[in-house]
């Protein structure tokens, strides 16, 4: 063989033992275009990838912010601790030191020992009173509509707040009249109502009036309140009907203080002598006279100068009738006074309304 087919022969030898190599190597085709489903399904893929590690860094976040809370938490509970510590052995320390200073200064004086805190009257219960125990006790508390245990309440305590209980229940208490101002007095009927212009001397007799000056008053307000509620719903949104409604509710609320004077039977006989006019007249009709009483109530009779009153250096001989104190206005005493007595002139304006008079002339302007 000569050599140039031997080096064909060895050419030819190398070239397919490549080709053979490059045979078991499997080539992966590139793909030129890919479909969109498989490009929308890498996304969704990626984003959930995302999402969840995403939520694994929150929960890890999280977690470790719990437990920094929990651990501030015992840090705070451990200095609270040992604050409420302190403060108790302080408080402790301070007692002690005042019981010795006081049990040093008994003993100079040559006063008795102080007694043990335990042996306090108000920590004990007294012999005569019968032990409940807590159940029991938080029963009955319940039955009578009230909390079964305060903050920061012992047994002792609770024990004694039932008997309060039970001793404010036997008291017996006096019952409110129904109306627009509740009270205490026993109201008389309408009939009943009417009063003389004589002011009584008996102490029975001043009950009785102030029993039938509380209920015309209360029949006057009852009947306003009344007449203002049957209103049309455009009158009552209005300026007018708002300002009206709140004249009522002011009387009411002005004319309590007089309730309370007839309850005690406690008022003015000055004040009271006009005030028995001005409703003896209302009861009449005669709302002028009414009015003319209300002034000399509020007014007084007392003479108002006008113009110069002092001439030179010598007083006129008159002049000292311009301050008797007999003439002087009961309004301007106290502020309660003039707001009461200004609710009775309401009253009157609207009792002129409800119960017209029969005498044009006796109308208020």
């Amino acid at each position: 063989m000569d050599f140039a087919a031997l080096m064909s022969k060895e050419i030819t030898k190398a070239k397919g033992g490549s080709s053979s190599e490059q045979k078991d190597t499997p080539k992966v085709p590139e793909k030129k275009y890919i479909r969109r489903g498989e490009a929308e399904a890498a996304r969704i893929a990626a984003y959930n990838e995302e999402q969840e590690r995403a939520q694994r860094d929150r929960e890890e976040r999280m977690k470790q912010k719990r437990k920094l809370e929990e651990e501030e938490a015992v840090r705070r509970q451990e200095r609270e601790e040992k604050r409420r510590r302190l403060a108790e052995e302080s408080r402790k320390k301070r007692e002690e030191e005042e019981a010795a200073k006081e049990r040093e200064r008994r003993k100079r004086l040559g006063l008795p020992e102080v007694p043990p805190p335990g042996e306090k009257g108000e920590d004990k219960v007294k012999e005569d009173e019968e032990e409940i125990p807590d159940q029991e006790l938080v029963e009955k508390l319940r039955e009578m509509g009230e909390p079964a245990c305060l903050f920061g309440e012992t047994h002792r305590g609770r024990l004694r707040r039932y008997r309060r209980l039970v001793q404010r229940s036997l008291t017996p208490q006096q019952q409110l009249s129904d109306g627009p101002i509740p009270t205490t007095l026993e109201l008389v009927p309408e009939k009943d109502m009417k009063i003389s212009t004589a002011l009584p001397k008996d102490t029975e007799g001043r009950k009785y009036l102030f029993r039938q000056l509380a209920s015309y008053f209360n029949m006057v307000l009852g009947e306003w309140e009344l007449a203002l509620a049957k209103r049309d719903i455009s009158v009552k949104q209005s300026l007018q009907g708002r300002q009206a409604y709140n004249a009522m509710v002011q009387s009411k609320e002005n004319m309590k203080p007089l309730f309370r004077k007839f309850e005690k039977v406690d008022v003015d006989d000055r004040v009271l002598e006009h005030v028995v006019e001005i409703v003896h007249n209302a009861q009449l009709r005669r709302y002028v006279d009414a009015n003319d009483a209300y002034l000399r109530l509020s007014i007084g009779k007392a003479a108002w100068p006008i113009g110069v009153t002092m001439v030179g250096i010598h007083e006129r001989s008159a002049r000292e009738k311009l301050h008797q104190s007999d003439q002087q206005a009961h309004i301007l005493s106290d502020e309660i006074t003039r707001k009461y007595l200004q609710s009775i002139k309401r009253c009157l304006s609207f009792a002129q309304t409800r119960w017209p008079p029969d005498d044009q002339l006796q109308i208020m302007g």
